[in-house]
């Protein structure tokens, strides 16, 4: 189980696991309870690199970041520790 610390949104928390690079049991601590749960059902079973190509880059209103870029970001840290 993977957990990341975001930053610059309003969830504190994503936490996920990894299976031969597909995402599963993806969850998020705060943040837009609805929308993040969403989220997390479409990711389900996906390619993380698929998901990052997806999802990196996408803002939230005037911040430079959202919870979906936050999930990039986790995703991308996490293969980077698989690879090591």
């Amino acid at each position: 189980m993977y957990q990341y610390t975001t930053r610059g949104v309003c969830s504190r928390q994503i936490s996920f696991e990894l299976q031969d690079g597909k995402i599963h049991n993806c969850q998020f601590a705060g943040g837009c309870n609805g929308n993040l749960k969403g989220i997390c059902k479409l990711v389900e079973g996906m390619d993380a690199r698929q998901v990052i190509a997806l999802l990196k880059g996408n803002t939230c209103g005037p911040k430079p970041t959202s919870c979906p870029d936050q999930l990039a970001t986790a995703l991308e840290q996490a293969l980077a520790e698989e690879n090591q």
